[in-house]
């Protein structure tokens, strides 16, 4: 499948050219800002100063964006379990790492019923396997789970959390500049700076994340692959997917909120897929304002920034890598 070996190393090509010339945007925007004000207010040498404030502010929030990043097993509720609590787990989890020829990652487990499944990690050295007990209570036997943890465990082959990470910086320094800006209250005079620093940085954020989330499905399938070349059984992985899938339907909108912060990094997406539905009044019969607008625009949100493919899609193509394993297969 020619095609689809050169695919992803495209798509990333592509992101990696766009998010330049996002951050790019990002830094002139800022800049043609402040020297609009600063010509305005006839402050001499406005080119100059513009650039330097542009600088310092956008390094002032990439220190407090990533200052204040918790780690992933407080956001996940997990705690790092060893060989003698789970020796199943960790035999299999091993066995995978060994497969795919990268370090055996540190496991931790988490009560929570919501499906969890994830790897997070700068460096294969220092990755850490997140699991839910929803995730070991939905799917049965070692085979199942082994799909599981071979596709988090390509990820880590993959280095999809440094690419990820290095491809999303302005789209982070966007929405921390977005996030401050909104947080002030009667700007007065400032209003002439916040409110096209807002638009700015809104654009800005935007369009990353979108970019940012056609390469997380890309790599969503690619981990699939990888997970298929371990197992052998495409059918297995699918049949994982399928199972945790109708377990994060029956999950209910407030747990999904819970773990919103983990989302991205999980085997399946943990958002809803429709918004939920709160009626008004005193007698709860009510319907939201505008709940026709809020809902379509719910759903778009999500079509353009969906981190993964939709599960029936990827089901669709694991049939197909089955089909193609039949062919080959002698009669």
């Amino acid at each position: 499948m020619p095609s689809r070996r050169w695919s992803l190393p495209i798509q990333m090509t592509v992101t990696i050219v766009g998010m330049v010339a996002v951050t790019i945007a990002f830094l002139c925007g800022i800049w043609a800002v402040l020297y609009g004000v600063l010509s305005f207010l006839d402050v001499s040498t406005a080119s100059s100063f513009a650039g330097g404030l542009t600088a310092l502010i956008v390094v002032t929030i990439g220190y407090l964006e990533y200052k204040q990043v918790d780690t992933i097993e407080r956001l996940a509720d997990a705690d790092r379990i060893d060989e003698e609590a789970e020796p199943e787990l960790y035999e299999l989890v091993t066995r995978v790492a060994a497969q795919l020829d990268v370090p055996v990652p540190t496991i931790a487990l988490s009560d929570r019923q919501t499906p969890e499944a994830l790897a997070v990690g700068f460096r294969p050295e220092n990755v850490h396997l997140v699991l839910s007990r929803g995730t070991l209570d939905t799917i049965d036997g070692r085979a199942e789970l082994e799909a599981v943890v071979a596709h988090e465990l390509a990820h880590v082959k993959n280095r999809d959390a440094m690419v990820m990470t290095a491809v999303s910086l302005p789209v982070i320094l966007a929405r921390g500049l977005g996030t401050r800006l909104a947080d002030i209250e009667n700007p007065g005079g400032a209003a002439i700076l916040i409110v096209p620093l807002g638009f700015v940085s809104t654009l800005i954020w935007g369009t990353g994340k979108a970019m940012t989330a056609r390469l997380s499905r890309a790599r969503e399938q690619a981990a699939d692959r990888a997970a298929v070349a371990v197992t052998g059984s495409p059918a297995v992985l699918a049949t994982a997917l399928t199972k945790l899938d109708r377990s994060i339907s029956d999950t209910p909108n407030r747990d999904l909120r819970e773990v919103s912060g983990i989302s991205s990094l999980s085997i399946l997406s943990l958002e809803p897929e429709e918004l939920e539905k709160v009626m008004l009044g005193p007698d709860g019969n009510r319907e939201p304002s505008y709940w026709w607008l809020r809902k379509r625009l719910y759903r778009f949100e999500r079509w353009l920034f969906r981190t993964h493919p939709p599960t029936d899609d990827r089901i669709e193509q694991l049939a197909e890598y089955e089909r193609q394993q039949d062919r080959r297969s002698p009669s």
